[in-house]
């Protein structure tokens, strides 16, 4: 797993983590969270993506909606808005 998606994994499993990835190598350092397995941080990084897309999708929900309610285009509000 690449080095940045590990890190989105860890932080997203284990909020607020204190913690270490150097060169993939996790050196856990908070007292309060248990140190995640390699598993869990797998699991996390496919859950991370999840929560990622479903919130792009709610704002696509939001947006096709806030148009429809002014009753224009997303090109017309593209015109508007430069």
């Amino acid at each position: 797993m690449e080095h940045s998606n590990k890190m989105k994994a860890i932080k997203y499993i284990r909020p607020n983590a204190e913690f270490i990835l150097n060169d993939n190598e996790l050196t856990w350092l908070d007292q309060n969270q248990t140190e995640p397995t390699e598993a869990e941080i797998e699991a996390g990084w496919v859950a991370y993506q999840a929560a990622q897309q479903a919130e792009v999708e709610a704002q696509a929900v939001a947006k096709a909606a806030l148009l429809a309610q002014l009753g224009i285009t997303e090109e017309q509000a593209k015109l508007l808005l430069s």
